[in-house]
């Protein structure tokens, strides 16, 4: 259980901070950085949240999951795994939250005009909040996959696939919000020229 008494602590005034197992780090280390965009994610997606008329109720609790989910994803990131093996009992994305994702996504696409074109974000208020968090979840996908990247550094397959879901999911419910495809406002390549 979490219970924070105090808000401030003044640690983190030189600059530093604690991953989940103590270890103090930079602030801008890339870690951080990683699992503060998916921080970044989440206020995105209940800002997207206030947006949601009524009837999308159905979307709203997909959502509300979603934003326990992320909290989830930051502990996993927030305690570095040792190698492949992960034995120290620290929250980890499981594959079957990337699951759920994937059935919401086929759930909700079902329902969907085929797309002919490329979408730009808009139509709808709760569509276009939707496309931004998206955008932002792309970016800490990439952030994770960076993190990956790095030599000594490991970041679960499950965590990536979560983030990459993810990102589809927020695509499709945009779409679904925004009169499920029919208020899509679609690219036109070459218009302006």
């Amino acid at each position: 259980m979490v219970v924070l008494n105090k808000i401030y602590t003044r640690t983190g005034d030189d600059g530093t901070t604690a991953l989940g197992g103590g270890d103090r780090v930079v602030k801008h280390d890339l870690r951080i950085d990683t699992y503060g965009t998916v921080d970044e994610t989440n206020a995105a997606i209940g800002v997207a949240r206030l947006e949601l008329p009524a009837e999308y109720r159905r979307i709203d609790k997909m959502l509300s999951r979603i934003q326990n989910d992320l909290f989830d994803l930051g502990a996993d990131l927030c305690v570095p795994q040792k190698g492949e093996e992960d034995t120290d009992g620290a929250l980890r994305i499981v594959s079957a939250q990337v699951e759920r994702l994937e059935s919401e996504i086929d759930e909700l696409n079902s329902e969907l005009e085929p797309l002919r074109s490329f979408v730009l974000p808009g139509g709808a208020r709760a569509a276009a909040a939707l496309h931004v968090a998206r955008t932002i979840c792309r970016r800490a996908e990439r952030r994770m996959a960076e993190l990956a990247a790095v030599k000594g550094e490991n970041v679960s397959e499950p965590a990536l696939r979560y983030a990459n879901r993810l990102s589809d999911f927020l695509f499709v419910a945009s779409r679904y919000v925004n009169d499920k495809g029919g208020g899509d406002v679609l690219w036109t390549p070459g218009e302006n020229r």
